[in-house]
């Protein structure tokens, strides 16, 4: 019997997939070789998370592959009507990126509430202000986002004391539904997105929404994007109706020079990385080729995506599929 060929959308550094040897037959392509190269493989490896090619190629002529696997945890940028409807098995990076991005919304919280933005300005100009910084312990949080990002991060946020409400699209247990968003939203000191780019997620955070916020009010975006009305937010900061903001991800990767986001008030901007951490490459790697000796002896896969949902859905909420439930749960 031939050996499975795998087939990496690479990207530099590509993973490290060794221990498939004599195993795997792996090939590798760019974006303009995909299409051509999808009709002969078993199974596709995105490794290139930032691509749409796949969403491009695979609507093509020829079999597709029976699996897919996002190295990320998102798989908004590789999902097409023709994916969704096909008999391919979806899988992403979930368990990676979870721990990572919960400490880095920690870490802002604390670093914006302690203004320490404020004070490695005034350290560059050799200028000795003092100021009174915000106690976050018995602080409020909204954490909008209700898989395993936001529960990760409401974990880290009580261990600071922090009150937290988590939010997804319907309620249960310890999680508010969505409707419960706005009011929770109003007496927030910390909003936290950590939702993936759905049609029920994409531009939900608008000029209505920031409108509800407390002036004292900080904003933190985890998520995707064009969850965002980039420029409802830009206006919101420079009327004052929150305190500031900060963003990880963007509508548009990655943010070029002349966006006005880059000099905003009261806005942090960060390069997309609040879950890469030292090792994630190899993670990821590892984490894939378990993935394929599970797929290659036929047993059941971890993390498949609910193709018609875009995530991988909650334990707690995977029979509430017939209900549309969890759009608003991470990715």
């Amino acid at each position: 019997m031939p050996e499975p060929v795998v087939l990496v959308l690479d990207a530099d550094p590509p993973p490290r997939l060794g221990r498939l040897t004599g195993r795997a037959r792996v090939l590798r392509t760019d974006g303009a070789g995909l299409a051509d190269r999808l009709p002969g493989a078993d199974v596709l490896l995105v490794w290139d998370f930032t691509s749409d090619a796949v969403r491009r190629a695979w609507p093509g002529e020829g079999p597709r592959p029976r699996w897919v696997h996002a190295a990320s945890a998102g798989v908004d940028r590789l999902l097409c009507p023709e994916l969704a409807a096909s008999g391919t098995v979806l899988t992403n990076a979930r368990g990676i990126f979870e721990r990572p991005i919960a400490e880095y919304v920690a870490g802002l919280v604390l670093a914006l509430a302690k203004d320490l933005p404020t004070t490695l300005a005034l350290q560059r100009e050799r200028r000795w202000h003092h100021r009174e910084g915000q106690q976050v312990a018995g602080s409020r949080a909204v954490v909008v986002g209700a898989g395993p990002i936001g529960r990760e991060i409401t974990r880290l946020l009580h261990g600071l004391g922090v009150q937290v409400a988590l939010v997804g699209r319907t309620a249960r247990r310890t999680i508010h539904g969505i409707e419960d968003l706005g009011p929770l939203a109003a007496r927030a000191d910390w909003v936290i997105s950590a939702v993936p780019l759905t049609p029920a997620t994409y531009g939900m955070f608008d000029a209505r929404f920031f409108g509800l916020l407390q002036p004292s009010a900080r904003f933190i975006n985890v998520g995707r994007g064009a969850s965002v009305v980039e420029a409802d937010l830009v206006d919101a900061l420079n009327r004052r109706w929150l305190a500031g903001a900060a963003l990880d991800v963007f509508a548009d990767e990655p943010l070029g020079e002349q966006s006005p986001l880059w000099e905003v008030p009261g806005l942090l901007v960060s390069p997309h990385l609040s879950g890469d951490t030292v090792g994630w490459r190899d993670r990821l790697s590892e984490q894939f080729v378990a993935m394929y000796e599970l797929w290659a002896e036929g047993e059941p896969l971890p993390n498949v995506v609910d193709k018609e949902r875009g995530y991988v859905p909650s334990a707690d909420n995977s029979a509430e599929k017939s209900a549309e439930t969890e759009d608003t749960s991470p990715e």
